[in-house]
């Protein structure tokens, strides 16, 4: 199965993430607006943040853009509140026929004064892991 990485990034902090973890996978990290497509079967890990608890509505139209694409999704998400609120874009997906990973990844992301410097390195190795063995089949 090949893999690819894509990212929206409104702050750096997701393509920050996504930078690491393409890098992880000797793959590099694409933008959502220049989405190859894929035609055969691949992970997609898609990276994003959470911006006022949603989904920002450029993800939410890229996974419905995806119906019928033979791809699984593994979401990968920063936010600030330090949580994964992002069921909108999980229904999205569900809804375009697209496979999820049972797994996700989340870690904080920086917001004005509050979570400086996240994500970190230690943030960034932890997204690096994650990817990592999801794309050798150790995890669902």
């Amino acid at each position: 199965m090949d893999v690819m990485v894509v990212y929206h990034s409104k702050t750096g902090h997701s393509r920050k993430l996504a930078t690491h973890v393409a890098g992880a996978l000797g793959t590099r990290a694409v933008d959502i607006r220049d989405w190859p497509g894929a035609s055969q079967q691949t992970l997609v890990f898609l990276v994003s943040g959470v911006y006022g608890g949603k989904t920002v509505p450029e993800v939410l139209a890229f996974a419905r853009g995806l119906q019928g694409s033979p791809i699984k999704v593994a979401l990968m998400t920063s936010s600030a509140s330090g949580r994964e609120e992002q069921k909108g874009l999980r229904e999205a997906l569900r809804a375009a026929g697209i496979r999820l990973a049972e797994e996700r990844f989340t870690c904080p992301g920086g917001f004005l004064l509050f979570r400086l410097g996240r994500p970190n390195q230690a943030d960034c190795e932890a997204a690096a892991a994650f990817a990592t063995r999801l794309s050798l089949g150790q995890s669902t």
